[in-house]
C-alpha cells in the first residue's frame, strides 16, 4: 500500500483520531488524497419569487462550497450553472472558466430572476443546451459523469417527470435538492436512482451548506483506508476503489469481514435513547430505525452477553421496550421496525432522566456489575435542560454515545458525550449518511485490543510459572518424603 502523505498525517492529527468519516473526507481532500473524477457539472437553481433574496445569496454560497471541493480543469471538472424561474438563462457554461476563482466569482455576481417557477423548462435547457457540446460538454464517455444538481423550494409549474426522465435516459445523474415547503414527489420524479442518495431535504436555505461535505465526497474518488471511510475495526488493507479488513496479531477476523476479537466479550447492557419530535419526518425516522439496526449487527447479543434496551422521546417519554426482552438479533430488529413514531417536541433531558432513574435499574431488566452504555439520539435543540442529567448518566458509570443529525446542536451532543468526547460523539448534516457513523460507533463490549492482548499474554505467563511451581513442589515433596524414611 502506497505510504500515507505526511500532511495527511499531521491534517489527521489536527481532527483527532477517532473523527467522523466527514473530518477524515476532509483532511484527506485537503492533503490531495482524494481527487474529484472527471465530471461535467451543472446545478440548475430556483430563483423564483419565493426565493427570497438573502436565501438566494445562501445558495450561492452553497455552490461556492461545492465547487472549493472539486477539481476544476478542462480535463477535470468542468462547471456550469442554468437560472430559472418562469424562465430560464444560462449564467456559466461548461466552457466558460477553468479555475475556481474565476467560477467562484461568476456565481457571486448570478442575480435571482424573481418570477414563477418553470423546472421542467429548466431540465429541458440544461438537456439541450448547458450539456451540450457546443457549450463546452465533453462526447459521452464512461470516463466522464455528467451531473445536474437541481435545487428548487417550490412545486414546479409545469411537467417535470417525463423531461428528468430524457435527461437521465442520455446519462445524466440528477441530484435534486428540496427546501422548506417544496412538493417532495416532484424531487422523486427527478432524481436519479437509488432516491435515498439523490434526493435530499433541507427545512430552510440556513442550512443547505450543511450538504456541501456529501457532494464534495460524492465525486471524490479516494484511498478509503486512509481517509477512514471503512468499517474496518483494526487493520484496513486498501485496493483499487474498495477495502479489505484484517486484524492484528493474535485476533481473528469475525464472520462479518470486518469485526477481531482476540478475548471473550463481556456483558453489557446497552439503550437506545430516540429522538421521535416532529422536526425528524417519518421518512427520516425509518432511517433512525435502520441506523439502530445496523449496530445491533455488531453486538453479540445472547442471554448472558448483550442485552439491548429502547426508548424514544418527544415532549414525553416512552419505553419501547426493557431490556433482556428480546436474546436474539432477529426479534430486536423486528421488534425496533415496528417502533411507531412520536412526533412532537424535543426534550432530550427528560429522555436521559428516564434511562438512569428507569431504563437502567433492575426492575427494568438492568443487571448489576455489567458494563452500562446509552446511545443518544437527537436532530434538534433540546426544548429542556441536559446538563443534569448528563452528569448523573455519566456519575452512575453509563457510558454515553451522542449522535446527533442536521440541526442537532455540537455543543449539546458533547455535553452528553463520555470522554474521551472524540470518541463517543458524532454528527452528520444528512440522515442518509447516518450508516457511516454506525460502522464508526463502537460499543466496546470488549477491552481495548491491545489491553485484550497484554492480558493473554499474562494469563499465559502466569499459567506456565503455576506449572512450573507445582513441578518443584511435587520434587520437594519427594525429597521429604525420602528425608522422613531415613530419619525413621
Amino acid at each position: 500500500m502506497t505510504p500515507t502523505p505526511p500532511l495527511f498525517l499531521l491534517l489527521l492529527g489536527l481532527v483527532g483520531a477517532h473523527a467522523t468519516a466527514d473530518q477524515r473526507m476532509a483532511a484527506a481532500m485537503a492533503a490531495g488524497l482524494c481527487k474529484t473524477r472527471p465530471t461535467d457539472l451543472v446545478f440548475i437553481i430556483d430563483s423564483s419569487r419565493s426565493v427570497r433574496p438573502s436565501e438566494f445569496e445562501q445558495v450561492k454560497v452553497f455552490l461556492a462550497k461545492v465547487i472549493e471541493g472539486l477539481d476544476v480543469g478542462l480535463n477535470a471538472t468542468r462547471v456550469g450553472v442554468v437560472n430559472y424561474a418562469s424562465r430560464v438563462q444560462s449564467e456559466v457554461s461548461l466552457k466558460t472558466h477553468r479555475t475556481k476563482a474565476g467560477l467562484i466569482k461568476a456565481v457571486t455576481k448570478i442575480e435571482p430572476l424573481s418570477t414563477g417557477t418553470m423546472t421542467g423548462l429548466a431540465i429541458q435547457f440544461a438537456l439541450n443546451i448547458a450539456f451540450s457540446e457546443a457549450e463546452g460538454a465533453r462526447v459521452k464517455s464512461p470516463d466522464i459523469n455528467k451531473v445536474a444538481i437541481i435545487v428548487t423550494d417550490g412545486r414546479p409549474q409545469d411537467n417535470v417527470k417525463d423531461v428528468a426522465k430524457r435527461a437521465r435516459d442520455a446519462g445524466i445523474e440528477i441530484f435534486a435538492i428540496g427546501v422548506g415547503r417544496v412538493d417532495m414527489s416532484t424531487l422523486r420524479q427527478m432524481a436519479s436512482d437509488p432516491l435515498d442518495d439523490h434526493v435530499d431535504y433541507v427545512e430552510s436555505y440556513s442550512v443547505i451548506e450543511k450538504l456541501t461535505k456529501k457532494f464534495q465526497v460524492a465525486f471524490c474518488v479516494s484511498d478509503l483506508c486512509a481517509t477512514g471511510d471503512h468499517d474496518c475495526e483494526q487493520v484496513c488493507i486498501s485496493s483499487p476503489g474498495s477495502y479489505k479488513c484484517a486484524c492484528k496479531d493474535g485476533f481473528t477476523l469475525m464472520d462479518d469481514g470486518r469485526s477481531c476479537r482476540g478475548c471473550s466479550n463481556s456483558a453489557t447492557d446497552v439503550v437506545f435513547l430516540i429522538d421521535g419530535s416532529k422536526s425528524v419526518r417519518p421518512e427520516n425516522f425509518e432511517l433512525v430505525k435502520k441506523f439502530i439496526n445496523q449496530i445491533i449487527d455488531k453486538l453479540d447479543v445472547s442471554e448472558s452477553q448483550a442485552h439491548v434496551g429502547l426508548v424514544q422521546y418527544s415532549s414525553t417519554v416512552r419505553q419501547e421496550f426493557p431490556l433482556g426482552r428480546y436474546n436474539s438479533k432477529k426479534e430486536l430488529k423486528d421488534a425496533v421496525k415496528k417502533m411507531v413514531y412520536m412526533e412532537r417536541g424535543t426534550m432530550t433531558g427528560h429522555g436521559i432522566r428516564h434511562i438512569t432513574d428507569v431504563t437502567f435499574t433492575p426492575g427494568q431488566g438492568a443487571r448489576p456489575g455489567v458494563t452500562k452504555v446509552a446511545v443518544v439520539f437527537t436532530d434538534g435543540r433540546s426544548q429542556d435542560y441536559i446538563g443534569e442529567a448528563a452528569k448523573k448518566a455519566k456519575e452512575m458509570g453509563i457510558r454515553m454515545h451522542a449522535v446527533g443529525v442536521g440541526n442537532a446542536v455540537e455543543e449539546e451532543l458533547k455535553v452528553i458525550a463520555s470522554e474521551p468526547i472524540a470518541e463517543h460523539y458524532f454528527y452528520t448534516a444528512d440522515f442518509k449518511t447516518m450508516t457511516q457513523i454506525a460502522k464508526k460507533l463502537q460499543i466496546n463490549v470488549c477491552p481495548d485490543p491491545c489491553e485484550c492482548d497484554s492480558l493473554l499474554k499474562f494469563q499465559k505467563k502466569v499459567e506456565g510459572a503455576l506449572q512450573a511451581l507445582t513441578k518443584k513442589l511435587e520434587t520437594m515433596s519427594k525429597r521429604i518424603a525420602l528425608l522422613e524414611n531415613k530419619i525413621v
